[in-house]
């Protein structure tokens, strides 16, 4: 397992300290979210086995992987893996979750799209047993 314990390219930045996440994770803003260009961009740095809650953004986000292994699954869909160099574009409203495998860290740069369309919904965590069957 690669030691991504200092993220990759940008800094880690400060652990994120939330109900929305099982497991650790570090949040860097690379463009803050009130930029000139209105378009926020954050690394974020998963320990292995830290996934996110199911959430929607009501503008879309893309997901720039950068390092790592883990997992984005779209609701209703099979789990697809994520390697550094895999882009996902997550549409307005799609209800989705994304983060480590089990034994792995996993980066990636998580953009913002349309943010004027209000802030992301976060909903109930990924179930264990959904995340356990993933390898």
């Amino acid at each position: 397992m690669a030691d991504l314990s200092n993220s990759v390219i940008f800094p880690k930045g400060e652990k994120l300290e939330s109900n929305n996440f099982s497991g650790n994770v570090w949040l860097n803003m690379i463009v803050p979210p009130h930029s000139k260009l209105g378009c926020p961009i954050g690394n974020v740095t998963f320990e292995p086995g830290c996934r996110n809650n199911w959430h929607k953004h009501p503008g879309g986000q893309i997901l720039l992987v950068t390092g790592g292994r883990g997992w984005y699954q779209e609701e209703g869909k099979e789990a697809r893996e994520l390697r550094a160099g895999d882009v996902v574009e997550i549409p307005c409203n799609v209800k989705h979750w994304h983060g480590a495998a089990k034994d792995s860290w996993f980066v990636h740069l998580a953009i913002e799209a349309n943010p004027e369309a209000g802030p992301v919904e976060w909903l109930e965590p990924v179930d264990d047993e959904t995340y356990g069957e993933l390898k």
